[in-house]
């Protein structure tokens, strides 16, 4: 037994039921009746709580004036950001840069734990195909590999350690699991899938996350294959802490035990506390059910008593972890030097620019020159617009704090170029003469920016649509420019989610994603549209033509006729733009493949290589991404799956060499009896920018 564990373990010694019960509960508010129960020991963790000073009388009182003096847990959704806001996370992953995460994810657990917050509620690792789904900004996209070691980084980076050597916060991987699966990306709905799909697909992620060290877990609200997953001792006892053999903390996500209920799994409120603790729930998230019914149960049923010990144990382990007991307070006079300083800022900027894909660049028509351009007028809704720029889940950054893209312009491009600025439209709304203005004022310009997109509230939970098209009135303002003038237009795209753009992409010269970005917005768009930064961003998830696609995904399964396949009579088959997508201001060519062999032992390796040379004006990054396909297995598998991707910087003119070696795990795939193994058979590899592209190679493992 190790240190902590023999400390928690003498400290649950000396605690009563109803002492132990208060460990695993949590409440989301703190009024006189919470204070009231943190004095008697009933209450263990909080979010929704904020301000350091608060927050350390809440300490005061739960080490003072209870009969143990445990700490309390401060928690809350640090999702991309605190007081510093990076892109949302789906933007994020479309920079490819797992260090450049991992430093976003140590910045915000800097920030939170200044306020006394040592428990964030991120990173959510569900793989989803959904676009629909609201949630998909909070995500990584859809590829099961890739989300698995954005995982680990973000996992890495909130727990970094402190001055004292105590990770900073408690990160929580969620939601276990299958949440991004719902059914028709409609938000809490149910999900139904095979176990195949569950153990190839949805829980890499979360097993990546766990052996990155993290110290707790959070269940979902949906239900999986008939039993809610806060009920479910298949997912939670079974694997989670059975076969994974996870020793921290299970908590709920928001009042999901209660909600057993309404999904017809429990009969009532103490039923639901019931099956919440045999499934292995640790804490109760603010439904209040265990601290109401938990010591009643266990008096009924005694051999409960070691579920409860055991859950118990947990949370006091994780308290121990984070350096509760040794440092409850925080010295607020820290705060103001940490929030928001200057290498946060610079942070912020870089995450966002590289977050930008360019996936349209007609002509070279970007970067601007300024000083060759006598008037640009920027128009759009969300061109001035810092609440909607920080996107979803950005609850403590500030208006205030956020460069818009106008302001950038202002500040970086006027000197140089007339700007003119127009709104021209509402996000959802129409505005009076607002599309006359904007015509007039793009027909009188040399190039003409719109930034269109999606607001805060069209994105995040329960925030789905059935339409994921631009906004009619957004979309009425494009039209209108473009058949009203001959003025060059750039479409600037600010979303939490894949958007169907094909009007956009037919009719703009050059089209960017820019995601929701955060802070840094204005200057990160402004530096990738004048060229002072090359985009280097690749897309995390696929683009559909139009909503009737989804799901549509890169590594989908052969169909039995593949000569005659065809999705649809009425529109294309393919994406708008593929997983793994995106432009540069330069060009790059792929050559000379090889392989280290033809052959490969199931237990050995084998060595891809490719040389990259930037054959284009400007110095650039590209994100080389390496597929394999094997053909033939006792199971099918996907016509193309992600192995492995490298960022590389190249100077113009400058080759280098990519290098990728492929190891059996690389290659595993699960039998018929879901067991892990290597087959022997024939494998194709590609090297290439995307998942579409590439130089292809094979080789046979014997």
């Amino acid at each position: 037994m190790g240190k902590i564990e023999n400390r928690a373990s003498q400290l649950l010694e000396r605690m009563t039921w109803s002492e132990k019960i208060g460990q695993m509960v949590q409440y989301g508010r703190c009024e006189d009746r919470e204070i009231d129960l943190i004095r008697e020991g009933k209450v263990g963790s909080l979010l929704n709580v904020h301000g350091a000073e608060k927050i350390n009388e809440l300490q005061r009182i739960a080490v003072e004036e209870s009969r143990l003096g445990i700490p309390l847990l401060i928690g809350d959704d640090v999702i991309h950001g605190f007081r510093t806001i990076f892109p949302i996370p789906l933007g994020e992953a479309a920079s490819w840069d797992l260090d450049m995460m991992e430093k976003n994810a140590r910045i915000a657990a800097i920030e939170a734990a200044s306020e006394g917050i040592r428990w964030t509620f991120a990173p959510m690792v569900d793989v989803t195909r959904d676009p629909r789904w609201g949630r998909i900004a909070e995500g990584t996209g859809e590829d099961t590999y890739y989300a698995s070691l954005t995982a680990a980084a973000k996992v890495r980076g909130f727990q970094s350690p402190n001055e004292n050597g105590y990770p900073m916060t408690a990160a929580c991987v969620k939601h276990f699991a299958g949440y991004g699966w719902i059914e028709g990306g409609r938000d809490y709905d149910t999900t139904d899938m095979s176990e195949r799909v569950l153990r190839e697909t949805i829980l890499p992620p979360f097993q990546s996350g766990i052996e990155a060290g993290a110290l707790s877990v959070m269940s979902a609200f949906t239900e999986l294959s008939g039993v809610p997953a806060s009920g479910s001792r298949f997912l939670l006892r079974d694997i989670l802490k059975g076969e994974w053999s996870f020793d921290g903390v299970v908590v709920s996500d928001w009042e999901s035990i209660e909600e057993m209920i309404y999904h017809g799994y429990a009969e009532d409120r103490a039923d639901s506390a019931y099956k919440g603790l045999l499934a292995g729930v640790d804490i109760d998230m603010h439904s209040g059910v265990y601290l109401e019914h938990l010591e009643h149960i266990i008096q009924k049923q005694p051999s409960l008593q070691k579920l409860l010990d055991d859950a118990v144990l947990r949370v006091l382990k994780m308290k121990f972890e984070l350096g509760l007991f040794e440092y409850p307070y925080i010295d607020s006079n820290k705060r103001e030097q940490i929030l928001f300083n200057r290498e946060h800022l610079e942070q912020a900027r870089d995450s966002a620019r590289q977050s930008i894909v360019l996936l349209k660049n007609e002509g070279a028509v970007l970067p601007l020159q300024p000083a060759a351009l006598n008037k640009i007028s920027l128009i759009g809704p969300l061109a001035d617009d810092p609440h909607h720029s920080m996107g979803c889940w950005a609850w403590k950054g500030r208006e205030e704090d956020v460069v818009t893209i106008r302001q950038a312009f202002i500040s970086r491009i006027s000197p140089s170029a007339e700007v003119t600025y127009v709104k021209g439209s509402g996000v959802k709304e129409e505005i009076a003469g607002g599309i006359e203005e904007a015509v007039r004022a793009a027909r009188e310009s040399d190039m003409g920016v719109v930034v269109v997109g999606e607001s805060e509230d069209m994105t995040g939970e329960h925030y789905n649509r059935a339409h994921i098209e631009l906004p009619e009135p957004q979309l009425k303002l494009l039209q209108a420019i473009k058949n009203e003038t001959n003025t060059p237009l750039v479409v600037i795209v600010m979303s939490g989610r894949p958007l169907a753009l094909e009007w956009v992409h037919t009719h703009a010269d050059a089209v960017l994603e820019a995601w929701h970005l955060g802070t840094e917005t204005g200057n990160a768009v402004v530096d990738v549209l004048t060229g002072a930064y090359n985009p280097s961003g690749k897309l995390p998830v696929t683009f559909p033509r139009t909503a009737g696609q989804i799901p549509i995904y890169y590594n989908r399964k052969n169909t039995g006729r593949p000569h005659l396949y065809e999705d649809y009579v009425d529109v294309d088959d393919t994406p708008l733009y593929p997983f793994g997508y995106g432009l540069s201001y330069t060009t790059f060519e792929y050559s000379d493949l090889q392989l280290s062999a033809e052959h490969m032992m199931v237990d050995g390796s084998i060595e891809v290589t490719a040389r990259i040379k930037n054959s284009g004006p400007m110095d650039g990054a590209e994100t080389v991404q390496l597929y394999i396909r094997d053909l033939v297995g006792s199971v099918t598998r996907p016509i193309k799956e992600l192995r492995g991707f490298q960022k590389l910087f190249l100077q113009s003119g400058e080759t280098k060499k990519v290098r990728f070696t492929l190891t059996p795990s690389h290659l595993a795939m699960r039998d018929e009896r879901l067991q892990l193994a290597v087959e022997p058979g024939e494998f194709h590899v590609w090297v290439g920018p995307d998942s579409e592209r590439g130089l292809q190679g094979r080789f046979r493992v014997v």
